[in-house]
């Protein structure tokens, strides 16, 4: 395929620049349990059949109402989450220069963050959430515990950081993401803060990447996510933004918005992708599905579809991943085609294997991408 050409060609033209390029990522932290739904159990350990869709698992639920029912969550593997570890793990991996601020543990970061932490000289201002993360093989259900994330304010990071330290950090970052805002309550806050007191100090930095998801905004009210959208248009003067979004996400905003309802194909992709990132007036907006992902930006709109696998390994943290993916290739000068398919060779990589790629692991994929 032309576009995996492209690409290839790209990232080893520029893929020697990945360790000067520095990133901050925030502000979250879980702690993400995965587990599959018990359908029927016929012995110990693993010796059993998974709820194998959503609609399963609902149909059993409902059919305890006015009853009772129990629900074996068999767990599968324990590590950390949250969108922006996960996303800060996946830079650091293709080899940014990775900084992190979020809730990982007070007053010590939990054990499971402890490599993190190390890696990417973490700052933690807070205990982190809880996940269980419920997979199957037509999407997930998260069942979060988040109460510490009350605690993630911007007076929090300066109490925690400093002023000083907080503002010399952020004036040496090539990209800055700050994502998760649906589970972060005080999320729009810290962007008014960034804004009002931070970034017009700054030393400019015209190329600056700022990065934000809203991580699926169904449970916040349209307001306060048109709120948000427009606070987070308001960091284009300072460098440029870029809003990822999965299908549902992409859906959400745009009837938030008013922007008449898409197909969900190569031209509707492009066209809902085009119309949000025209009704914010940012740099860049990203609409992924699963099978396939598109993006905006000033110039023109691009296509292409993914390495969609029937039975992913790991789910939970492929979007984070596509994320980390574009973002590498945004900061190493890709173009919007590039990007994409380092986004979606990413997340393909990472469900397949439940691991971060390295840019020679991407480079190995791309090449062999069936």
């Amino acid at each position: 395929m032309e576009f995996r050409d492209k690409a290839l060609k790209e990232l080893q033209k520029y893929r020697s620049t990945a360790s000067e390029k520095t990133a901050l990522v925030g502000l979250d932290g879980f702690i993400d349990v995965i587990v599959h739904p018990v359908a029927q159990r016929r012995g110990q350990g693993d010796d059993f059949t998974a709820m194998k869709t959503i609609e399963e698992f609902g149909n059993r639920i409902l059919g305890a109402a006015g009853k009772s029912t129990n629900i074996e969550l068999a767990p599968k593997l324990e590590k950390l989450g949250g969108n922006g570890p996960i996303m800060a793990n996946a830079l650091y991996k293709a080899g940014i220069k990775t900084r992190y601020i979020g809730a990982l543990g007070k007053p010590d970061i939990h054990p499971l963050f402890k490599d993190f932490a190390e890696k990417t000289d973490a700052i933690s201002i807070c205990d982190a959430a809880h996940t269980t993360a419920v997979e199957f093989e037509d999407g997930k259900i998260m069942l979060g515990t988040m109460a510490s994330l009350d605690q993630v304010t911007f007076d929090q990071v300066i109490k925690t950081m400093g002023e000083g330290a907080f503002l010399d950090l952020l004036s040496r970052m090539d990209l800055i993401s700050l994502i998760n805002w649906t589970m972060v309550p005080n999320m729009t806050s810290v962007f008014i803060s960034l804004l009002d007191k931070v970034l017009p100090i700054l030393p400019p930095h015209e190329h600056r990447i700022y990065f934000f998801d809203l991580c699926d905004p169904e449970k916040r009210s349209q307001g306060d996510l048109v709120t948000a959208l427009e606070t987070m248009s308001r960091f284009q003067p300072y460098g440029t933004v870029t809003l990822g979004l999965n299908l549902k996400e992409a859906q959400q905003v745009g009837e938030a918005l008013g922007i008449p309802k898409q197909a969900v194909d190569e031209n509707g992709l492009k066209a809902l992708a085009s119309l949000i990132r025209q009704k914010l007036s940012i740099g860049t907006v990203i609409v992924h599905p699963k099978e396939s992902a598109a993006c905006a930006t000033r110039e023109d709109s691009w296509w292409i579809p993914g390495p969609y696998v029937e039975q992913p390994l790991i789910t939970t943290g492929a979007g984070d991943h596509f994320n980390a993916g574009f973002s590498t290739g945004q900061l190493l000068g890709l173009s919007p085609l590039g990007c994409l398919t380092l986004g979606v060779s990413f997340s393909g990589f990472y469900v397949r294997t439940a691991k971060s790629p390295s840019l020679s692991d991407i480079e190995e994929f791309i090449r062999n991408w069936n």
